[in-house]
C-alpha cells in the first residue's frame, strides 16, 4: 500500500486553509467587497421606464376615504397594475405639509401608499412590499422628483427606483403620478441584500416625523419667530453667524415671491451675494434650520433617549447594540473621523447630486428633514427622499441665489458643526478635493437635457389629459422649459465654483459676488414653489396668484376622456373573470430580471457595486467562495487519496 509521511500535515494545512478562505469570506467586507444585492423581480417591470405604466384602483366608497384622507388610515381596495390584479391591498393618503395643501387647495388628488402586504403578510407586487403614488403638487414641470431620482441611481447612489404611471380609478381618470418605490425592506433588500443593516427616517415630531406630523405647520407662523432660539449649534447653542433672523421689515408673504435683495428679473445687483440677505447661501439659511439636534444627526450623549426623532422613526427592528452602534458613528463624526463614521463614498455621491438640485426642503435647507438614514456595522450614509421642491423652488424666486448656490457650504449649512453629515466635506482639504472631483464626475456624465427631452416626449400627451393636475398644460411646458434652463445654468456655476472662478462658499460669495451667473432668464416660479397651487380638483380652478408660485386659472375643457396616449394600456372597468388574484409570490413568475436601472441607460449612467445588475460585490464574493470550495475539496481529496487506514479508490482491500 502506498502512502504519504507527511499525509497528517497536508491535511492539517487544507483544513487551515479552508478555515482562513470561509473567515475572509465572512468578513468580506472589511476587505472591500461589498454586501451582495438582490434582484427582487420588480425593477424590470413596473419601473421600466420606457413607458407610462396603468394602475387602477378598485374601490368601494372612493368618496368616502377621500374625506378621510387626512387620517391616514389604511382602508382596503384592489388594485390592477399593467392588467395584473391584486386584491385586498392597503391604501392611504400620504404626505406631511403636502398632505393639508392639498385640502386647502379644493383637491382631492392626494399621493398616495399602497401596501400590499397590509391585510396579508405574503403579499407583494414582483416582491415589492410598499409603493408611494406622487400627486406632482408644486411641479408644474412633473418631472423634480422623477429627475433627481434617475440622476442619484445613475451616479451611484442607492436611491428609489421611480416612474411614471397614469391613474384611474373605478374606470374614470384620476391623473399622472410618479411611483415611487417605498424605502423599506424590498428596497433593503434590493441594495442589501437580506441580511442589510439598519434603516432610520430622522424627522422632528413637530414636522413630519410619522403619520399626521407637520399638519397645524405654519409657515408664517415661523418666518415670525423673530429671534426665537433654534438649537442650532451642536450643544444648543443660540445662532451663530450665517443662521440670521429675518431682516427688519421682512413680509413673510414674499416666501414663494421674490426674494429680497433680487432685481425685478432675478438679476442679482453688482454688489448682492445670496449669503449676504439669507445666510448659507440662499434663503434656506436665514435661521439655521428648525430641525433638533439629532436630526441634524448631532452627537449630545451616549443615551438612546437624546435622540428621539431617530431611534422613534426607525423603519426596521432596533436593539440596544443598534442604537450603541448609530450613537458611536454620530460621536465619530462629530470628532472628525469621518472613514470609520461614514460609507465615505455613498455620502460624496449622495451630497454631489443632492447639492447640485438645491433642495430646501431637505436636510441642508431649514426644514432639515426629507431623507433616510441607513447604518450598517457602524457606518452612515443618506438615501434621498422628496424633491418636489428641488431645483431651487423651495426658495421662491431667488433664481441667482439657487443657481450659484455654493456648492461647499449649500443653503443652511455654514460649516460650525451644525449639519455635521455635510460640513466634514470642507473639514480638510483632501476631503474638499475629493468631492469635488466627485462633483465633475456627475457633471461630465449627467446629461441633464436629454433626460428631460426623454421625460417630456414620454408623459406630454399624459399630462394633456391629466384631469385633476395642478397646472395648465401651458404651463407644464413653460415648466419643463424652466427646468432645462435651471440646470444649464447651475451645471455653468457648479463648473466655475470646481475651477475656481466663482467663489465656492456663502463667506466667498459674500466678498465677491462679480463672478455669479447670471439667471435674468430664468423664473423659478415657473416650475412651481413652495406655496404654489392650481386647479387639482375635479374642474376647479383659483384666482391667479391666489397661492403664489403661478397664476392659477382654470382647468382646460375636457376632451371627454376617450383620447389614449399612444402605447398606454387601458385598465378594466373591474376585474374580469380570467384575472386571477395574485395572492403572494410572484404573479406570472419572476418576469424579466434584467439587472441595472429599468429602461436601459442614459449619457453617463453607471450600475454601482452594490446594486442590481453591479458586477463589483457578486464577482468578489463568488471568488471567495470558488476558492473555499477549491481547497476544502482539495483536501478532501488528499485525504482520502493517502489515508493509510483505506483503500485506495479503485482497488480492493488486500
Amino acid at each position: 500500500m502506498s502512502t504519504h509521511r507527511q499525509i497528517d500535515r497536508i491535511c492539517a494545512a487544507a483544513a487551515a486553509l479552508s478555515l482562513l478562505l470561509a473567515l475572509l469570506f465572512l468578513n468580506g467586507e472589511a476587505l472591500g467587497v461589498q454586501p451582495a444585492s438582490q434582484t427582487m423581480g420588480y425593477e424590470a417591470k413596473l419601473f421600466d421606464t420606457s413607458r407610462v405604466h396603468t394602475v387602477e384602483i378598485i374601490m368601494d366608497g372612493w368618496e368616502e376615504f377621500i374625506d378621510t384622507c387626512e387620517s391616514e388610515e389604511y382602508s382596503p381596495c384592489s388594485v390592477v397594475i399593467d392588467n395584473e390584479a391584486y386584491k385586498n391591498v392597503g391604501i392611504r393618503a400620504k404626505g406631511n405639509t403636502s398632505l393639508s395643501t392639498v385640502s386647502q387647495l379644493g383637491s382631492d388628488r392626494y399621493s398616495f401608499k399602497i401596501e400590499f402586504d397590509q391585510y396579508d403578510s405574503g403579499k407583494t407586487y414582483y416582491g415589492l412590499d410598499k409603493l408611494c403614488l406622487n400627486n406632482l403638487i408644486q411641479d408644474n414641470t412633473m418631472m423634480k422628483d422623477y429627475l433627481t431620482y434617475r440622476l442619484m441611481a445613475s451616479f451611484g447612489v442607492n436611491a428609489p427606483l421611480c416612474n411614471y404611471v397614469y391613474v384611474t380609478v373605478n374606470g374614470e381618470d384620476w391623473g399622472l403620478y410618479v411611483a415611487v418605490e417605498g424605502v423599506e425592506d424590498a428596497f433593503l433588500q434590493r441594495n442589501y441584500g437580506r441580511d442589510h443593516g439598519q434603516l432610520y427616517k430622522p424627522d422632528s415630531m413637530s414636522f413630519g416625523g410619522g403619520r399626521g406630523n407637520g399638519r397645524d405647520f405654519d409657515m408664517e407662523d415661523f418666518m415670525n419667530r423673530d429671534g426665537e432660539s433654534q438649537d442650532n449649534g451642536p450643544s444648543g447653542s443660540p445662532q451663530t453667524e450665517g443662521q440670521r433672523t429675518p431682516p427688519e421689515g421682512f413680509d413673510p408673504s414674499s416666501f414663494g415671491a421674490q426674494a429680497p435683495g433680487t432685481g425685478d428679473e432675478g438679476t442679482p445687483p453688482e454688489d448682492f451675494a445670496p449669503s449676504q440677505t439669507f445666510g448659507g447661501g440662499g434663503f434656506g439659511g436665514m435661521f439655521g434650520g428648525m430641525g433638533s439636534g439629532d436630526v441634524k444627526l448631532q452627537y449630545t450623549d451616549d443615551d438612546p433617549d437624546s435622540y428621539p426623532n431617530i431611534f422613534d422613526s426607525a423603519k426596521t427592528d432596533v436593539s440596544a447594540a443598534d442604537q450603541t452602534r448609530l450613537i458611536q458613528a454620530l460621536k465619530a463624526l462629530g470628532e472628525g473621523d469621518v472613514e470609520s463614521a461614514l460609507d465615505v463614498d455613498q455620502v460624496l455621491r449622495y451630497l454631489v447630486v443632492h447639492n447640485f438640485v438645491v433642495n430646501g426642503d431637505s436636510y441642508t435647507g431649514m426644514m432639515v428633514h426629507n431623507y433616510y438614514l441607513y447604518e450598517e456595522d457602524g457606518r452612515l450614509s443618506m438615501l434621498p427622499w422628496d424633491y418636489n421642491l428641488a431645483f431651487g423652488t423651495f426658495q421662491g424666486n431667488d433664481a441667482a441665489g439657487a443657481v450659484n448656490d455654493p456648492i461647499d457650504t449649500p443653503l443652511s449649512v455654514t460649516g460650525n458643526g451644525d449639519r455635521p453629515m455635510a460640513d466634514w466635506v470642507c473639514s480638510s482639504e483632501e476631503y474638499t478635493a475629493l468631492y469635488h472631483r466627485y462633483f465633475q464626475e456627475f457633471l461630465d456624465g449627467a446629461g441633464c437635457a436629454a433626460l428631460i427631452d426623454e421625460a417630456y416626449a414620454l408623459i406630454a400627451p399624459y399630462v394633456e389629459r391629466d384631469p385633476t393636475k395642478f397646472c395648465t398644460y401651458e404651463e407644464f411646458e413653460t415648466g419643463v422649459e424652466a427646468l432645462k434652463t435651471f440646470c444649464a445654468l447651475r451645471t455653468q456655476s457648479v463648473e466655475g465654483q470646481l475651477a475656481g472662478a466663482i467663489p465656492s462658499t456663502s463667506v466667498g460669495q459674500s466678498a465677491d459676488g462679480s463672478a455669479l451667473v447670471d439667471a435674468s432668464s430664468l423664473s423659478l416660479s415657473d416650475m412651481g414653489t413652495m406655496g404654489g397651487g392650481g386647479p387639482g380638483g375635479r374642474g376647479e380652478g383659483f384666482p391667479a396668484g391666489l397661492f403664489g408660485g403661478g397664476d392659477g386659472g382654470t382647468q382646460p375643457e375636457e376632451d371627454g376622456g376617450d383620447r389614449q396616449p399612444s402605447g398606454s394600456m387601458t385598465p378594466p372597468d373591474g376585474l374580469p373573470d380570467n384575472m386571477d388574484d395574485t395572492q403572494g409570490g410572484f404573479p406570472g413568475g419572476m418576469g424579466d430580471t434584467q439587472g441595472g436601472f429599468p429602461g436601459g441607460t442614459f449619457q453617463g449612467e453607471r450600475v454601482p457595486s452594490g446594486t442590481p445588475g453591479g458586477d463589483g460585490a457578486q464577482t468578489g464574493t463568488a471568488l471567495l467562495l470558488a476558492a473555499s470550495a477549491l481547497v476544502l475539496l482539495a483536501g478532501l481529496w488528499i485525504a482520502f487519496r493517502f489515508n493509510p487506514s483505506g483503500p485506495r479508490p479503485g482497488r480492493p482491500r488486500r
